[in-house]
């Protein structure tokens, strides 16, 4: 096990609110020496009747094999570079599991995030979206989350758990309903043998920081759950975005390692 950067979260503009194109994410991850890159575009809606139901928010479904075609190409190319890997964020629906995994069999992926981002047909982003909620209302909001997050782990269609706090983007006081589900959640987690990101994209939303909480890590590490890393670029310049502050802080709790993976194989980078 030796010294490697990984990043296994990236964007381009195949999903509609990202900048530049695969290779940008590449050449950047190459100039700060990376040893590997996950390309990670967020998953087509397979379920819909029309292409791309959200063109601002993923592909089309008429993308995915050219999404493919592209990042096998690059991999190729830059070989002799960087280790190329081929990897998606999956939105998680429990009612439409058995659809998403047959789209997923068909490919070669290294591996796939599972991301919430929907409860209750509404984005976790959505600013505002408890506002009018009652202080019971907003625990069942919360935790309504966090059992999609369970299934999810549950579901065996991922490696990686993407960002598992990120409703609190935009909802600043999240974290102030207290729950047991987190705690129930990272133990599922760890008995299903998935791991979380460690994900530095919060800085851009209100919230600030990481997902998730240092808490909610310093939980992890005591369930002995798994931590990869994903920068979540949306811009080339965001590659390995505090990689190296991430790498101090997960020391700091008691980690001693983190992962990434291969071909859906796990691989071990010491801390």
């Amino acid at each position: 096990m030796t010294s490697i950067i990984f990043d296994l979260h990236s964007h381009h503009d195949r999903c509609g609110h990202a900048e530049g194109k695969i290779e940008d994410y590449i050449q950047a991850a190459i100039d700060r020496g990376l040893h590997y890159i996950g390309i990670s575009d967020h998953s087509p809606y397979f379920y819909a009747d029309e292409d791309q139901l959200h063109p601002g928010i993923a592909m089309a479904k008429s993308e995915l094999n050219n999404y493919v075609k592209e990042v096998l190409s690059l991999k190729e190319k830059y070989q002799d570079k960087i280790h190329v890997l081929l990897g998606m964020e999956s939105d998680y629906f429990p009612e439409y599991e058995a659809l998403y995994k047959e789209k997923y069999k068909q490919y070669p992926f290294d591996y796939i995030i599972g991301s919430v981002h929907f409860v209750h047909g509404k984005s976790i982003f959505q600013r505002g979206r408890w506002d009018n909620l009652s202080k019971q209302e907003r625990l069942e909001e919360k935790e309504s989350y966090y059992r999609l997050i369970q299934q999810s782990a549950k579901s065996g269609m991922f490696q990686v758990l993407g960002h598992i706090d990120a409703m609190k983007g935009f909802l600043l006081d999240f974290h102030d309903e207290k729950t047991p589900i987190i705690d129930e959640t990272l133990k599922v987690i760890a008995d299903e043998g998935v791991a979380i990101e460690v994900n530095t994209s919060g800085k851009n939303k209100d919230c600030g920081g990481w997902y998730p909480s240092h808490e909610i890590l310093e939980r992890a590490y005591y369930y002995g759950v798994d931590i990869s890393f994903g920068s979540d670029s949306h811009v080339p310049s965001r590659i390995g975005d505090d990689y190296k502050e991430v790498q101090e802080t997960l020391r700091q709790i008691g980690f001693k390692e983190m992962v990434y993976f291969v071909n859906k194989k796990r691989h071990n980078v010491l801390l």
